[in-house]
C-alpha cells in the first residue's frame, strides 16, 4: 500500500487544533483508506452513511453521538448536511470529549453548510490522489498516463487503468454529479467535459464552448462551475494589476488528474500519447498540479499580455513572487517572454521545468531543472 503521510501529518495537526475536521476530495481518490488509518471501520465510532445501519443510528444524530468518545468518522458526510448543526453544538461542548473527522466529496450543500453551521470550528483539507512524491520518482510517467486515482494507477496493466477511467467518467455523469446536488443531463455534461478537455491548458471563452454546444453561455458556465467544485477542473486566474499593458482577464483551464484528461481525449495508452498531439499540453498540466500540490503557495496565478508574453505560473510563497514556466523540450532557452515577465511582475525567481535531468542556470533569476528537483525543492509541510 502506497503511504499518504503528508495528509496523515494534516490530519493529525488539524485534529489536534479544530474540533472537527473535513477531509475534502473526489470520489475514489483514497479518503476511507486513509480515515481507516485512523480508525478502524468495525469501530463503533466509525459511520458510514452508505451503510444502512449507519444511516438509521443517524435518524437521531444526538442520541448517536453525543455518548461518543475520542475519534469519530463520518464517512460520505455530503449525504447528510443537516448533521451540521448537531455536530457544531458537540464541538462546542468544554470538555471536547470527543473530535470528528468528516470525509466528503465536494458538492454546494456541503460546502455552504460547513461554511454556515462549523465555522471556526472546522479545518477544511482538500485531498487528490496519489502525487509524484508519495509513488516516487521512478513512476512519474505511470502517474502521468494514468493519473493520481489510485485503482487507476494500481490495476495490473493499461488495459485495466483504461477501463477503470472510462467507468469512473460514465459513473461520475450517471450517478454522482445527482447525488451532488447538480441537476444537470449526463449526456449533455459528457459531452461539454469532452469539449473542455480540448481547451486543456487554454484560456476559457465561454461564449465559444456554449456555441459548439448550443447552450447559453451561462449554462456553459454553470457546467464549468459544476466539474470546477467537484474537483474535475482547475480554473487558474489570470494575475491582475495595472501595468500599463493589455493584460489577459479570463481564466485557464485544466483537467486536474491527467488520467481522466487522458481518457476523455481517448487517450488509451503511454504509446498513444507520446504520438498525440496534446502531448505538450497533457505534461504542463501534470507537472502545474504537481508543484502546487508540493510548493502550496498563498496564491497562484497565470499571466498572459495580448502582445504574446506569458508565464504558465505565478506563485506567493511567504512573501515571495515565484514564476514557473513548463517547456515540453529538450534544450529549454529564455525567452523575451520570460524576460517581460521578470520585469512585470518583478520575480524573484523563475523556473523553467522540463523533462531532462540537468540543472542549470539560463540567466540571472533563472533556472532549468527537472520536475522533480521543483518539488524536492518545497518548503516542508
Amino acid at each position: 500500500m502506497i503511504k499518504r503521510d503528508s495528509y496523515e501529518k494534516q490530519i493529525h495537526r488539524a485534529l489536534g487544533r479544530s474540533p472537527i475536521v473535513a477531509l475534502i476530495g473526489p470520489r475514489q481518490c483514497g479518503k476511507t483508506t486513509l480515515a481507516r488509518t485512523f480508525l478502524s471501520p468495525d469501530s463503533g465510532n466509525y459511520l458510514d452513511l452508505e451503510d444502512p445501519v449507519a444511516a438509521g443510528l443517524l435518524e437521531q444524530p444526538m442520541t448517536t453521538l453525543a455518548p461518543l468518545r475520542g475519534l469519530v468518522v463520518i464517512d460520505e458526510a455530503q449525504r447528510r448536511p443537516e448533521l451540521f448543526p448537531v455536530l457544531r453544538v458537540l464541538a462546542d461542548r468544554p470538555e471536547r470529549p470527543a473530535t470528528f473527522l468528516l470525509l466528503g466529496s465536494a458538492s454546494p450543500e456541503l460546502a455552504r453548510q460547513a461554511a454556515e453551521s462549523l465555522a471556526g470550528r472546522v479545518e477544511l483539507i482538500d485531498m487528490r490522489g496519489f502525487d509524484l512524491a508519495e509513488v516516487g520518482g521512478a513512476r512519474a510517467d505511470t502517474l502521468w498516463a494514468r493519473g493520481g486515482f489510485p485503482r487507476s494507477f494500481l490495476a495490473a496493466d493499461e488495459a485495466g487503468s483504461w477501463q477503470w477511467r472510462r467507468d469512473f467518467i460514465r459513473l461520475f455523469l450517471e450517478r454522482d454529479l445527482g447525488v451532488l446536488g447538480f441537476g444537470m443531463a449526463p449526456p449533455l455534461m459528457g459531452r461539454f467535459w469532452t469539449m473542455l478537455s480540448h481547451y486543456h491548458g487554454q484560456i476559457w471563452n465561454a461564449a465559444e464552448i456554449a456555441a459548439s454546444l448550443g447552450v447559453a453561455p451561462n449554462t456553459a458556465r454553470a457546467y464549468l462551475d459544476a466539474l470546477e467544485q467537484t474537483l474535475m477542473v482547475r480554473r487558474l486566474l489570470p494575475w491582475h494589476a495595472n501595468l500599463g499593458k493589455r493584460l489577459v482577464k479570463s481564466p485557464k483551464l485544466y483537467l486536474r488528474d491527467s488520467g481522466l484528461f487522458h481518457a476523455l481525449q481517448g487517450i488509451a495508452t503511454a504509446e498513444q500519447l507520446r504520438a498525440h498531439p496534446k502531448l505538450g499540453a497533457s505534461w504542463e498540466g501534470f507537472a502545474l498540479e504537481e508543484v502546487l500540490r508540493a510548493w502550496r503557495p498563498d496564491e497562484a496565478w497565470f499571466y498572459a499580455t495580448h502582445a504574446g508574453a506569458e508565464l504558465d505560473l505565478l506563485m506567493l510563497r511567504d512573501g515571495r513572487r515565484l514564476g514557473v514556466e513548463f517547456k515540453r523540450a529538450d534544450a529549454p532557452r529564455v525567452t523575451r517572454s520570460m524576460h517581460t515577465a521578470l520585469a512585470d511582475l518583478q520575480l524573484d525567481h523563475l523556473w523553467v521545468v522540463y523533462p531532462g535531468t540537468r540543472r542549470h542556470a539560463l540567466h540571472e533569476r533563472v533556472e532549468a531543472l527537472a520536475l522533480g528537483d521543483l518539488l524536492a525543492a518545497a518548503p516542508p509541510l
